[in-house]
């Protein structure tokens, strides 16, 4: 019996590029290719995050197509891919197990093993946590850079008077 799998891809901004979704299918391949799998199609999501999935059009429209059943498995290139919200991950695989759809990172080797479990959830907080600290660091550098146009706005300013 065929293993009819699909693909999702993602990258997470604007500022990265499309050979981001190349690579994750790249790798997708070589796995399905390895493992017996027949992809059955790709969804991709080009700069959008993984931290809400709202805004992931083509996530949702995975997530739709498990109920038809028209796949047993979602491959990912890293489970990051897939969410970098916990509760939302936590959320969609058990939508997916419900539809009697597996997902599998194809460079996180997971299995049904307990250490496995806290192996996700490992893999999963750490994302989450990757994608907080990231924003805050942003927003630091922004201020920053903020503060530090306005100090000089306010030197030319007091040059002139």
């Amino acid at each position: 019996m065929q293993k009819i799998a699909v693909g999702y891809v993602r990258y997470s901004s604007a500022n990265q590029r499309e050979e981001s979704i190349e690579a994750q299918i790249r790798m997708i391949n070589e796995y399905a290719a390895r493992e017996g799998y027949v992809i059955k199609e790709y969804y991709a999501d080009h700069a959008c995050s993984g931290t809400s999935s709202t805004k992931r059009k083509e996530f949702l429209r995975l997530m739709e197509d498990a109920k038809k059943g028209l796949f047993q498995t979602v491959l990912v290139h890293k489970l990051d891919r897939f969410s970098r919200n916990r509760y939302e991950s936590l959320h969609y695989k058990f939508h997916l197990k419900k539809c009697n759809v597996k997902l599998v990172s194809v460079l996180e080797r997971l299995d049904e093993s307990p250490e496995s479990i806290i192996l996700e959830s490992v893999i999963e907080g750490t994302s989450e946590f990757y994608s907080m600290n990231l924003a805050r660091e942003v927003r630091k550098g922004m201020t920053q850079s903020a503060l530090a146009a306005n100090i000089l706005e306010e030197s030319h300013h007091s040059d002139f008077q």
